[in-house]
């Protein structure tokens, strides 16, 4: 996504310049003498006039291939969301997306064993923002902007503090509990911008196995076959690829406080970051 955002500067700039004029010609046309006004049906009948509103001036204006650099713009794909991991492992085998984070400590708490909460924060951030974090840096940022207080014995963090971290941040988040049935969880993930949502073998092992408690997130619902893209933090083998959303609404951590925190967007005005890069070591994935 930081890669091709520099591609669709241009067309940023020109949809800005456009917007631009087209205020400064409504207040132009303000100031002229009130023609008399068209009747209902005809209001649109001028396709380049400014009645027409700027989105359609913009669609019969601007060339195919920029609309469609514009729309690209604003799309999320799968090839531009961020999964970070959390895992030794993968960083000892140099897999993308791991990082020396993994092996850091507080007080002998080694993150590997609790970052999944912080990689999916991360994973949020990034891909929604012009910004770029890891999960290292979401680490302080949380502990500096919520009462996330990681010691010895417990690092993982917690809902509200997710909850908190990310409205600092710039991301609108709410908290959840598992809804009774699986069309309203499911409807809920498509009017969603991304999930972080708790599983555990215990309500459900057909996917996570000897898991009492995992962060993981997912993105991209897909109705046509019922799938989400999943940031599968603690495996590198399952991370990146499509699963049925049945399996996360099924494995729902039930004895939590909460379930799952959904995403709608990203409020740039709201960021109290503005996170300056990644200055851990890590394997930067081709295109990132």
């Amino acid at each position: 996504m930081k890669g091709n955002i520099k591609f669709y500067l241009p067309v940023l700039g020109s949809f800005l310049l456009l917007l631009l004029l087209f205020v400064a010609t409504m207040r132009i046309v303000g100031k002229k003498e009130v023609k008399p006004v068209k009747e209902a049906g005809d209001a649109n009948t001028d396709t380049k006039g400014l009645c027409a509103g700027p989105a359609k001036w913009l669609q019969e204006n601007l060339p195919e291939e920029k609309r469609k650099a514009l729309a690209q713009a604003f799309t999320i794909q799968e090839q531009d969301v961020y999964t970070f991991l959390q895992g030794p492992r993968s960083w000892e085998e140099g897999i993308p997306w791991s990082g020396e984070w993994s092996q850091f400590q507080v007080d002998g708490n080694t993150f590997g064993s609790f970052g999944c909460g912080l990689c999916c924060l991360a994973n949020i951030y990034d891909t929604l923002s012009p910004y770029e974090a890891s999960p290292w840096g979401m680490f302080w940022f949380a502990i500096k902007v919520s009462d996330y207080a990681p010691d010895g014995m417990y690092g993982a963090i917690d809902w509200e503090a997710m909850r908190d971290t990310l409205r600092r941040s710039g991301v609108q988040a709410k908290l959840h509990k598992k809804p009774e049935t699986y069309e309203k969880f499911q409807q809920q993930v498509k009017n969603s911008r991304s999930i972080i949502a708790l599983v555990c073998s215990g309500n459900d092992n057909s996917f996570w196995q000897d898991t009492p408690g995992h962060y993981v997130n997912i993105w991209l619902y897909q109705e046509n076959d019922d799938t989400v893209f999943l940031a599968e933090p603690g495996n590198p083998e399952r991370n990146r690829t499509r699963i049925p959303l049945r399996y996360v609404y099924d494995a729902l951590k039930t004895a939590s406080r909460f379930q799952y925190l959904s995403v709608k967007g990203y409020l740039e005005e709201e960021n109290q970051w503005r996170a300056s890069g990644i200055a851990e070591s890590w394997n930067r994935p081709e295109g990132f």
